[in-house]
């Protein structure tokens, strides 16, 4: 019976009272935790990108199919559109006393570097805010900026 009170007043010794050896049994596992963390911190800043990057490339991929069926539908527009100017540009040649194959050439031709210079204006045009777009999820930088400096002040 004595063994068993002795066994069980070991059993129910407090680790309070053994401080020197709990803090060095304790320091190991705080750094195994402390790194713990920090993988899991890394992992869901990755899950955040990943989901950043998805978001954008989902919405490129709406807005480019959608602008492929408006170009689609455009182009017949402006076909119809372009042959029909041709041919109200010739009128103004016919009485330039050319012949009638001339006039329609001329009025071609007139369309055409009309349609090349709004065509070249609009490019310079979209190439420019295209370069002023960034393409650096700012939400995750900015997330891990944080954490960085937060890593900086912890250890």
């Amino acid at each position: 019976m004595s063994a068993t009170r002795a066994s069980l007043s070991n059993s129910l010794a407090r680790p309070e009272d053994n401080i020197e050896g709990t803090e060095v049994e304790q320091l190991p596992t705080l750094f195994s935790k402390l790194g713990d963390d920090v993988m899991q911190l890394f992992n869901s800043q990755l899950a955040l990108f990943k989901v950043e990057i998805k978001e954008e490339a989902n919405a490129f991929a709406r807005g480019a199919v959608m602008m492929a069926l408006g170009a689609a539908v455009a182009a017949i527009g402006f076909a119809l559109l372009n042959v029909a100017v041709a041919f109200g540009v010739s009128t103004l040649f016919a009485k330039a006393n050319l012949s009638q194959p001339a006039s329609y050439a001329l009025g071609f031709v007139v369309t055409g570097v009309f349609y090349l210079i709004v065509g070249g204006v609009l490019i310079a045009a979209i190439r420019s805010r295209l370069g002023k777009q960034q393409l650096m999820p700012e939400r995750t930088v900015a997330e891990l900026r944080k954490d960085k400096q937060w890593l900086k002040n912890e250890l």
